[in-house]
């Protein structure tokens, strides 16, 4: 139900008609606009969910969800004041469409999955404006403007409640081709101002978040829409199958062979500005968080990124002892990336896969997934990680190597960097006159100290080198010899 939800919903944007052609308004041209609408989506949800119909000099495209779950279980799913949406399409001389809609959405309604709670829940959308202009040579938007004035959602069981609100919102994507023929890259760039979300419930104290604005931006380049959208075509004509025929089996391994690789590159990133936190715990906050997801590199060496940043952190608390303060951190960064990932062999093994068995295609699944590392290895790069506050001011990079499952075969390569360490040292000391178990911690960071070396712009430094014999160097010295 779930897979049938999402790609159906995904039609909204997925295609008007298959090539760039002179198109008269005429009833017949509804029809085959419908028809093509049509194909992307279940069998048992096509009948309704798109109706075209001729409007003047263009196209009025109406999508009813309801018609999506008109076979869901009253018992189990219910929803009140779900409206159709209406896009219109209108043909130009370029061979391109103009894209216009105005739509909103006021639902309520309950859900209950198998082993969860009762939920109710709420979803407002006010004046989704929609502008674009479409390319059929794509089967996708070229470029589009989004807006809506507000946006409220809420959500709630027995024990918990959930709410978000946003103000005005705003949206913008555009696509190009790519480098590789017949592949296009995709951009798309927003705000979404005054983010409220509040959290309560009967066993948690209420707790609120909020940003003065949420932007966000991403890029994924090189990717074969018309092979994906032939991926989803079949996916939904198979997805009642309880097992696919060896003719449809290959088909499938064709239509993969076509589109791969998928991408060539993937980045993005959400920045919350303004950021507070508030319990009956006390509060915090951040004048900027930021999340940054990347992929990158050929595919047969990928790399996967992940990344977050805060930046003048803040915190009021009594649960934290006022002579710790100085420790929690005002600045806050981590980066991990996963590289030397070989999806081009991962692709090939899953061209082996005999997906006519089903017990037979899981095994060998797990078998190419295996061929994503790069010699059987994996690799987990730390590219920066640093922390600072009025005391300490610290950051770590390296890569750690190791065969999955063991605890041995490991080998590890790190940088530490340490400005004002004298300063720690002292803060620590301090600390340690009201909890004397710092003491231990003292100690051990005189001796650390003992084995760094001075950089050109006066932090201390430790090169730090873990072999998979066990021997540990520091700054070139064996501190500990192989096991």
């Amino acid at each position: 139900m779930q897979l049938k939800t999402l790609t159906a919903t995904a039609v909204v944007l997925l295609g008007l008609i298959s090539t760039a052609q002179a198109v008269d308004i005429n009833q017949q041209g509804a029809k085959e606009i419908e028809a093509n609408l049509s194909r992307l989506l279940p069998k048992d949800a096509a009948k309704g969910f798109v109706t075209v119909n001729p409007a003047g000099t263009r196209y009025e495209i109406v999508y009813d969800f309801a018609a999506l779950l008109k076979k869901a279980d009253p018992k189990n799913f219910s929803i009140k004041g779900l409206n159709p949406w209406s896009i219109f399409a209108t043909p130009e001389e370029s061979g391109l469409w103009t894209i216009e809609g105005n739509n909103s959405l006021d639902v309520t309604g309950a859900f209950k999955a198998p082993g969860q709670p009762n939920t109710e829940f709420t979803y407002v959308i006010d004046s989704l404006i929609s502008n674009g202009v479409f390319d059929p040579a794509i089967s996708y938007l070229k470029s589009g403007d989004f807006s809506s004035k507000a946006l409220r959602f809420s959500s709630k069981t027995e024990k918990e409640e959930v709410s978000v609100e946003t103000g005005p919102s705003t949206y913008k994507m555009t696509s190009s081709d790519a480098e590789l023929k017949g592949r296009t890259n995709f951009a798309g760039s927003g705000t979404m101002n005054a983010f409220v979300e509040t959290i309560s419930g009967k066993e948690v104290p209420a707790v609120e978040i909020r940003a003065d604005s949420v932007d966000f931006a991403a890029a994924v380049n090189g990717v074969s829409i018309n092979d994906f959208r032939e991926i989803l075509a079949f996916v939904i004509e198979h997805a009642d199958d309880k097992k696919l025929k060896r003719a449809d089996s290959e088909k499938i391994k064709e239509l993969l062979r076509k589109s791969f690789p998928l991408l060539t590159s993937l980045n993005e990133t959400i920045t919350l500005n303004k950021v507070s936190v508030s319990s009956v715990a006390g509060s915090g906050g951040a004048d900027s968080i930021d999340y940054t997801i990347g992929v990158s590199g050929p595919s047969d060496a990928m790399r996967f990124d992940v990344g977050m940043a805060a930046k003048r952190i803040s915190l009021d608390t009594a649960l934290l002892p006022e002579m710790y303060a100085p420790f929690v951190p005002e600045e806050l960064e981590l980066q991990f990336g996963f590289p030397e990932l070989n999806v081009a062999a991962l692709g090939e093994e899953l061209m082996k896969v005999d997906y006519t068995d089903e017990k037979k295609s899981s095994e060998e699944s797990d078998k190419a997934f295996a061929k994503l590392m790069t010699n059987g290895e994996m690799v987990v790069a730390f590219p920066k990680i640093s922390a600072r506050s009025s005391v300490y001011d610290a950051e770590i990079s390296g890569e750690v190597r190791g065969v999955p499952k063991s605890t041995t075969e490991y080998s590890m390569t790190a940088s530490i960097l340490a400005r004002d360490f004298d300063k720690t040292i002292t803060a620590i000391q301090e600390l340690a006159k009201s909890n004397p178990e710092l003491n231990q911690v003292s100690f051990g960071l005189m001796m650390v100290k003992g084995f760094g070396k001075t950089d050109p712009d006066g932090r201390q430094r430790w090169d730090v080198s873990v072999a998979r014999d066990g021997s540990i160097t520091v700054n070139g010295q064996v501190v500990k010899g192989a096991n």
